[in-house]
């Protein structure tokens, strides 16, 4: 998959594809609807995905609590695996910000990136101040050259599918719900870093990962699926992971903290990805080092059963 992130500099053979356009945050069943539909259009066009990087609403809130489901990488990550040809992740600055609908229409969508056709979601808005509808856009694709699909909104058995409602389940501890509207687990990717190594200490080495930037699930135990995505470990693998500020040791920045099941070696530097499946308990403080290793026997135990049956 190619990524174009400047709407200026576009060669001709990354133009005249079919898109889906929005941030994508999550890439739940909604955004992979808006994605078929994209194909579709036109089969034997490149499929792209037009996004935005940073997400405007980071630009426009810099130091509004994180809210991000994925990073860029985990985005591009998954749109691969669903078969996109070309990543339109487009620099959002000041420039792009003050567009007018009609300007977006004519700068980017047809005469930047020369788009054949474009689908989006019904609730799409764009330009500056989102002043622009999706009627807008059927009227500007009709003027100006492309096509417009606006693909209907989409609900699963826990209710109308949307980035929002993902967050609020994970904020309540319901993992699997949030996989219910996403279509796959929901996954913190990102590298290895180092850590105090005091689960090595006590006899659970963990890999420890920041969860910086991105929406907080519920702090606690999970089980989970962990994808170590590059290095000499490569693979898939059970665990069990921590969430949180760790109040046993007085710290208060928030990472991920997990466990791999049966896994001998080093995955400092590594990139992986762990899915979370089900919560096993909330964070807490113990009165001593052996009633927490107490505490992570039964919690692996448990997380192994559950990940058995999968």
């Amino acid at each position: 998959m190619k990524i174009v992130r400047d709407y200026q500099f576009v060669s001709d053979g990354d133009k005249n594809a079919t898109v889906a356009i929005g941030n994508f945050d999550g890439v739940h069943f909604g955004h992979q609807a808006v994605i078929k539909l994209a194909r579709a259009a036109l089969p034997d066009a490149p499929l792209g995905v037009l996004t935005f990087e940073p997400h405007p609403r980071e630009y426009f809130a810099p130091d509004a609590p994180p809210f991000r489901l994925m990073n860029a990488k985990a985005r591009s990550t998954r749109l691969k695996k669903l078969g996109v040809d070309v990543l339109y992740e487009l620099t959002f600055n000041r420039q792009l910000a003050d567009l007018t609908p009609e300007g977006f229409a004519a700068t980017v969508i047809a005469k930047g990136l020369g788009l054949r056709h474009v689908v989006v979601g019904a609730d799409f808005c764009f330009g500056k101040g989102r002043a622009g509808t999706v009627e807008d856009l059927q009227r500007f694709g009709r003027d100006m050259g492309f096509g417009v699909t606006v693909a209907d909104l989409i609900t699963s058995t826990s209710g109308a599918v949307s980035s929002t409602a993902i967050r609020t389940a994970l904020t309540d501890g319901t993992p699997r719900v949030a996989a219910d509207m996403l279509g796959h687990w929901h996954r913190i990717e990102g590298m290895v870093i180092g850590g105090e190594q005091r689960g090595r200490e006590l006899g659970y080495p963990t890999a420890n990962m920041s969860i910086d930037g991105l929406h907080p699930p519920k702090f606690g135990v999970y089980a989970v699926l962990v994808d170590v995505l590059d290095g000499p470990h490569a693979g898939s693998y059970h665990g069990a992971s921590s969430i949180g500020v760790r109040p046993m040791f007085g710290e208060n920045r928030a990472n991920l903290e997990t466990f791999l099941f049966d896994f001998t070696g080093d995955l400092y530097g590594a990139t992986v990805s762990v899915a979370l499946v089900d919560f096993l308990r909330p964070e807490l403080k113990f009165d001593g080092l052996e009633a927490l290793i107490t505490q992570m026997d039964a919690d692996c135990a448990q997380a192994r059963t559950i990940l058995a049956a999968l």
